[in-house]
């Protein structure tokens, strides 16, 4: 009976509009809060850690180190609580076994590098003494450390062209300045920093500040340790390439002349009275991203390497010998290492746009660096023991190198070109030609360097002939007797390599290439008739590695050491060229009756048999394959 009077009470203060109370969903949420902190771990914050240590050490009970942890977890400690736990945790550091393992990942895991100096002091005492005392904390700690590097989705405003604000760069400095220390302390964190940066280094889709960022802070590692050089080159090489094949040329360029054509017709639509200066167009132009995503977190990326390449070839403060002799020598040496990278990581890559324009860009900053690369590509070439793939790739990035880059002396030029054609000359003395397999693919070194020869005389062509000593050196190189070979390198050449070089030797007298052409020409038209299929004759997988540079803010930096195709006087002389049918001649200088179209072998009528519309029909498969070429696979006669 006093069960049930009990019952009746209760009953009788609870009042059917209680029961049927309607709650919004705010002030549930704010219920299940007041839960929530009634249920918390509430200890005093003096003995919180050191009761809940003893508690396991003395009576293994974990419960109290649990709520502890917990209490870390859910609650925003202020700077006065935080330091008081922290040199708690530091007192006791040699105690903090692994059986503590939850309660240290969750001190290390505390938000502490926007704190005050004395709160991030006492931060960075205890996760020394802690990692000191027990390597088992060390990769967890390393992990965080470098999880700090990277910035939140909603931190775009706190950078700035890939440049951290002065607060957050405070704090940067706090992170940088611990790794140090542990780096200092404990040998051992080389190589679990190098695993954490290499594993935490941000998807390429991700936001442009993001990517950015952490690229920043790899940079700043190698300020207080340039032991990282190699390994965090490389992985930037890595990684940037990466974005590069996921950013085609072909995709960047459609992008950007959309947007022009946007412009053009904004333009159009302003009154006439309107006009807008051109620097103030350049200026609107670059600090407009990039419509390409990823094109523009490389161009970024890329502006942050050319930066950190420029502090690698400190300029000497005083005009003495022996400093400026001294940062000759360090450049050379991070010059070597920046190979050996370039070597494991792009070389090795076909087709790449951008990420091979560090080397670039790091050997215009000196004569003698841009030596030193060529010489190291020079000894891959001429090595029988490499690849042919990278004997190849090799050739390909000499040729584009020596035709593209304003800062390569003549000298220079010239002489690689010199070793170029001896090796070539050596090459068919040594090859009994009517015996030997004349394929592309038994000889595909030779025809690669032949080629390179073809296209750095064409290119460069303006400075080869701009005295008769220069067109003397272009005599002595014999390019008759390796055009002429049974090799017949023509036939493999890009048609517009061979073309623009034929173009030139004939105007010079070096050379008679356009017979060759032709002769070649009738045998692919005769293949292609007597199969009634178009089959595709050997033609030389070229890649054209420093074509132009795409990317708008970095580009700057490569515009000035950049040279651009301009053809010799005496060619400019005829402007009725075809630069695409292999049929097309250059006009010497005492030929001026001869349209440039017109074949040397017509005055025979060698070729009357081939009938119009044979002719024109492969033409039109000729334009057709040199439609393919982009400008990763073109020479850039047209540019």
């Amino acid at each position: 009976m006093a069960f049930n009077s009990s019952m009746s009470v209760i009953s009788g203060k609870t009042s059917l509009s209680s029961i049927l109370k309607s709650y919004s969903t705010s002030e549930r949420e704010k219920a299940k809060a007041a839960v929530i902190n009634k249920v918390r771990f509430e200890m005093p914050k003096q003995k919180g850690l050191l009761e809940a240590v003893k508690a396991v050490e003395e009576r293994q009970n974990f419960q109290p180190m649990s709520e502890f942890v917990g209490y870390l977890s859910e609650n925003t400690l202020d700077d006065n609580e935080f330091i008081i736990i922290l040199n708690d945790a530091r007192s006791i550091a040699n105690q903090l076994s692994p059986k503590f393992t939850t309660l240290v990942e969750a001190l290390l895991s505390q938000t502490w590098a926007y704190r005050s100096p004395e709160a991030r002091k006492a931060y960075i005492r205890f996760c020394l003494d802690i990692l000191v005392a027990h390597n088992k904390y060390l990769s967890f700690g390393i992990n965080h450390l470098i999880a700090l590097w990277i910035p939140h989705e909603n931190d775009i405003s706190l950078w700035q062209n890939g440049n951290p604000t002065a607060e957050l760069e405070d704090a940067l400095q706090a992170i940088h300045h611990l790794l140090d220390c542990i780096l200092n302390a404990i040998p051992m964190a080389f190589d679990a920093t190098l695993d954490a940066i290499e594993h935490s280094f941000p998807y390429y889709k991700k936001s442009t500040h993001i990517v950015v960022g952490y690229v920043h802070n790899m940079l700043q590692l190698l300020e207080y340790k340039p032991i990282f050089e190699e390994n965090i080159m490389q992985l930037l090489m890595q990684n940037l390439i990466i974005l590069d094949v996921h950013a085609p040329r072909t995709a960047i360029e459609e992008l950007e002349s959309d947007d022009e054509d946007n412009d053009d017709e904004d333009e159009n639509k302003e009154e006439p009275e309107m006009f807008e200066m051109d620097d103030c167009k350049k200026k609107a132009y670059l600090d407009k991203p990039m419509n390409h995503p990823i094109a523009h977190t490389l161009d970024i990326c890329m502006v942050k390497l050319f930066n950190f390449l420029d502090s690698k070839n400190p300029q000497p403060l005083q005009n003495s010998d022996a400093e400026s002799q001294q940062k000759t020598l360090e450049s050379l040496k991070f010059l070597r290492m920046l190979i050996k990278a370039f070597d494991n990581v792009i070389l090795p890559i076909h087709n790449t746009h951008h990420a091979q324009f560090i080397v670039f860009y790091f050997c215009s900053l000196k004569q003698c660096l841009s030596e030193t690369f060529l010489a190291s590509l020079w000894d891959k070439i001429k090595n029988p023991n490499c690849s042919a793939v990278i004997r190849q790739a090799a050739v390909g990035y000499m040729a584009s190198f020596l035709a593209r880059s304003k800062f390569v002396s003549i000298n220079t030029l010239k002489y690689y070109l010199k070793e170029l054609c001896a090796w070539a000359h050596k090459y068919i003395r040594d090859c009994d030609q009517y015996r030997s397999n004349g394929s592309l693919k038994a000889n595909l070194v030779f025809f690669t360097v032949c080629q390179a020869i073809f296209y750095v005389i064409a290119f460069r062509s303006r400075d080869l002939t701009v005295d008769k000593r220069s067109l003397l050196f272009l005599q002595s190189l014999h390019l008759s007797a390796l055009v002429t070979c049974n090799f017949n390198p023509l036939r493999v050449c890009l048609p517009a390599v061979a073309t623009a070089f034929a173009g030139v030797t004939r105007a010079y007298q070096l050379a008679y290439c356009h017979a060759i052409l032709e002769r070649n020409a009738r045998r692919k038209l005769a293949t292609v008739y007597a199969n009634e299929t178009a089959t595709p004759e050997e033609t030389l997988d070229t890649f054209f590695p420093f074509d132009p540079y795409l990317l708008k803010v970095s580009g700057q930096r490569i515009t000035p050491i950049y040279l651009v195709y301009q053809a010799s006087e005496v060619e400019n002389m005829n402007d009725t060229v075809d630069p695409i049918s292999p049929s097309s001649n250059v006009n010497s200088a005492t030929t001026s009756s001869r349209k440039r179209g017109d074949s040397e072998m017509m005055d025979h009528d060698i070729d009357d048999f081939i009938l119009t519309d044979k002719r024109q029909r492969l033409a039109s498969v000729t334009r057709s394959q040199e439609n393919q070429f982009t400008y990763g696979l073109s020479p850039g006669f047209h540019i």
